[in-house]
C-alpha cells in the first residue's frame, strides 16, 4: 500500500489546539498516526510545526484542516499560511453534518480533530486564501457599530423609564445623557472609519458602487455582509451562503400532517439583522424584482413578515452574484429577459 497524503485536523479553542495527524493510502484507508495538544499561541504554533516534521516520515503533501469558528482559528491559519503550509478552512455546519453522517455520536475536542483530519484525507477541499486585512478590520468596525447601537437602545430605555417615573435622580439622568452623547460620537466615528476603509481600497470601492446601486442597501449594509462573509471567500454556491446566514427553509410535513415551514435561523444573525431595513426599502420603492416577489408570497401566506424575509434572502443572493460577477445592479434585468423570450 502506498500513502497518498497527510492531513492534520486542528480543533482550535481559545487556549489550546488539539491536533490529529492522519494519513490516507491508495486503498482509501485513513489511519491516525498521532495526536497532540498545543497552546493557542505563537509558541504553540512553532511547536506544532516541529511536531509535524518529526511525525511525517515521507515526502507527501500535508494539509491542515480547521473550522471557521469564531476568531480563535485565525492566528493559526495566518501563521501556517505565512510558513507556506496548505490550509483548508471548513464552515462549521459542513464539518458537523459530515461527522454526523459518518456515525459520530460523541463530541469532544479530540473527536472533532480526528473528524477534521478524516474529512481532509477523504475529500479534496478548497485551499484557504487569506482574506484582505481590510475585511478583517472592517468586520471589527461593523461589530463594534452594532454593539454601540445595542448599548444606545438600552441607555435610551433607561433614560425614558427614569424621566417618566415619580421620583428622578438628577445625577443618574445626567450620566445617562452624557453616555448617550459619547455613544453617538463613537457611532459617527465608526461610520466614518467604515466609509474610509472602503474608499481607500479600490477593490472594495468598486464592489461597493456596484452593490449599493440597489435601493435600500447602504454602505453599512454592504460592509456588514462583506465583512461577515470574508468577501464570500468560502462560498462556492449561493445555497451555502443562504445556509450560513440562516435563511435555509425547514419544512415540517409527514403524511397528512403539515406543520409550520420556517427559516432555520441557524447562522450568522448579523447578516439577517442588517438586511431587515433594506428589505422594507426594496418593497417600498417599488423595485420590480422585489415587489413582485413580496406580493406573490403575501398573497399565498397572508403574512407580511414571511414576504419580507423572502426579500432579505433575495437581496443577499443579489449581493452575492453582483460581487462574484463584478457588475452593477440592473433593476429591469428580469423584465427585459422575459420580454425577449415572449
Amino acid at each position: 500500500m502506498r500513502n497518498l497524503k497527510y492531513t492534520i485536523g486542528a480543533d482550535v479553542s481559545m487556549k489550546e489546539i488539539v491536533c490529529c495527524l492522519s494519513v490516507i493510502n491508495d486503498e482509501q484507508e485513513v489511519k491516525v498516526k498521532a495526536t497532540h495538544k498545543f497552546p493557542n499561541s505563537k509558541t504553540g504554533f512553532i511547536r506544532l510545526l516541529s511536531w509535524t516534521r518529526k511525525q511525517i516520515k515521507e515526502e507527501l503533501p500535508v494539509n491542515f484542516i480547521m473550522e471557521a469558528t469564531g476568531v480563535y482559528h485565525e492566528q493559526l491559519a495566518w501563521f501556517l499560511y505565512d510558513h507556506d503550509k496548505i490550509v483548508c478552512i471548513l464552515l462549521p455546519n459542513k464539518a458537523k453534518n459530515w461527522m454526523k453522517a459518518s456515525g459520530a455520536k460523541s463530541k469532544n475536542d479530540s473527536i472533532d480533530a480526528k473528524g477534521l483530519a478524516k474529512i481532509g484525507a477523504e475529500r479534496k477541499l478548497e485551499v484557504w486564501t487569506p482574506p484582505s486585512k481590510n475585511l478583517l478590520i472592517l468586520r471589527d468596525c461593523t461589530r463594534r457599530h452594532q454593539a454601540l447601537n445595542e448599548i444606545r437602545t438600552v441607555t435610551n430605555n433607561q433614560l425614558h423609564a427614569i424621566l417618566h417615573s415619580q421620583f428622578q435622580s438628577k445625577i443618574v439622568v445626567k450620566q445617562l445623557k452624557t453616555t448617550l452623547k459619547l455613544i453617538e460620537s463613537q457611532l459617527q466615528e465608526m461610520e466614518d472609519t467604515i466609509s474610509s476603509i472602503i474608499s481607500d481600497d479600490p477593490i472594495l470601492l468598486r464592489h461597493h458602487n456596484n452593490i449599493t446601486s440597489i435601493k435600500g442597501l447602504s454602505t453599512l449594509s454592504f460592509a456588514v455582509i462583506i465583512a461577515e462573509t470574508n468577501g464570500f471567500a468560502l462560498f462556492k454556491k449561493v445555497s451555502a451562503l443562504i445556509n450560513y446566514a440562516g435563511y435555509d427553509v425547514i419544512e415540517n410535513q409527514s403524511g397528512s400532517h403539515v406543520g409550520r415551514t420556517k427559516i432555520s435561523k441557524k447562522g450568522n444573525s448579523r447578516i439577517r439583522r442588517v438586511l431587515h431595513m433594506p428589505a422594507l426599502c426594496a418593497v417600498r420603492d417599488d423595485q420590480p424584482q422585489f415587489k413582485n416577489l413580496f406580493i406573490r408570497i403575501y398573497d399565498r401566506t397572508k403574512i407580511k413578515m414571511k414576504a419580507y424575509v423572502a426579500i432579505q434572502k433575495k437581496l443577499l443572493m443579489m449581493v452575492y452574484f453582483l460581487w462574484k460577477k463584478e457588475c452593477s445592479y440592473n433593476p429591469n434585468f428580469v423584465h427585459t429577459e422575459r420580454q425577449s423570450t415572449e
